[in-house]
């Protein structure tokens, strides 16, 4: 009989403790391989709330470049519900925000003002994909300006407009940091108040309009490096009754750069091109530190 001299040390010790190290590896192997065949259950229920305020400043004294003092402050609440049983897969969530910035001399101006509610139902068809129906509303709070003209003239307002979109389609979902619906026969209507009838799209004297088209909505949330993570939420709209060749657009790109538990700088892009609304592209940007603070947090299995 002939000995590996390579595989087995000739000293006791070092034998039993090679010995000793092949069992230990055994078993971690065995139980990394068990570990691997039993994923995580799934939840049923995902429920999420998120609190930020963010803020800025910038004040001058006896500043021979000049400058103006301001002050500005957001605050925005999202809310995310997520309901998984079997084949059935849906995704709830509301978006609101508001925020204020103080000119020394022009006085208090809107820098966000949303309101948004967005529901998708899913039963899973296969792999990624699911049968899926939407449903998507959102407005302002409060009355919006034209600071251009002298005096100021009101552009917006509560409920003017009103956007109101629902329809079926198809969902292809990865997970929920991830994920395109498409739905190609979607119902829009586009509410205004008497103030702003003629506008929006909405004919002289009426207060609604109606619209069936092509919607697609598209969600993804990933990280970039440590401590730095990247939102896009974007949404695509035709019109297939009017100008089916202009699309709308609304894009919104988050980045947020987590300094704690409780603290986060953030910077968000955010682009609409709508020309119902406006024949000119529009653009918000915002950057600026501030606290978070999730609420609300609850998994059920």
């Amino acid at each position: 009989m002939r000995y590996c001299y390579f595989c087995i040390p000739k000293n006791k010790n070092l034998k039993n403790f090679f010995l000793l190290f092949c069992i230990l590896f055994s078993v971690t192997f065995s139980a990394q391989k068990k570990k691997d065949k039993e994923p995580l259950p799934t939840p049923k229920w995902k429920i999420q709330g998120r609190f930020a305020f963010i803020f800025n400043q910038s004040s001058f004294t006896n500043w021979v470049s000049g400058g103006e003092n301001t002050i500005a402050g957001n605050i925005n609440i999202n809310y995310d519900i997520n309901h998984k049983h079997k084949n059935l897969n849906w995704d709830t969530r509301i978006i609101t925000g508001y925020g204020l910035s103080h000119l020394s001399e022009k006085g208090y101006r809107k820098t966000d003002d949303r309101f948004e509610f967005n529901s998708l139902l899913g039963l899973k068809s296969k792999d990624y994909w699911f049968f899926s129906f939407f449903t998507n509303f959102k407005t302002q709070y409060s009355e919006g300006y034209n600071y251009k003209t002298e005096p100021k003239t009101p552009v917006s307002n509560f409920f003017s407009p009103a956007y109101l979109s629902y329809g079926p389609g198809m969902l292809w979902k990865k997970s929920d940091n991830l994920n395109v619906n498409i739905a190609p026969a979607t119902a829009r209507f586009t509410f205004v108040n008497d103030e702003f009838s003629g506008k929006f799209g909405v004919e002289e004297g009426k207060n609604s309009v109606f619209s069936l088209g092509f919607n697609l909505t598209g969600y993804s949330k990933f990280s970039l490096m440590e401590n730095i993570e990247m939102e896009n939420i974007v949404a695509l709209y035709s019109d297939y009754l009017e100008n089916p060749q202009n699309i709308d657009l609304d894009y919104q790109s988050n980045i947020r750069f987590k300094v704690n538990k409780f603290i986060k700088m953030q910077m968000t892009f955010h682009t609409i091109i709508d020309d119902n609304s406006s024949g000119k592209i529009q653009f918000r940007q915002l950057f600026g530190m501030g606290l978070n603070y999730n609420f609300h947090e609850k998994v059920t299995y």
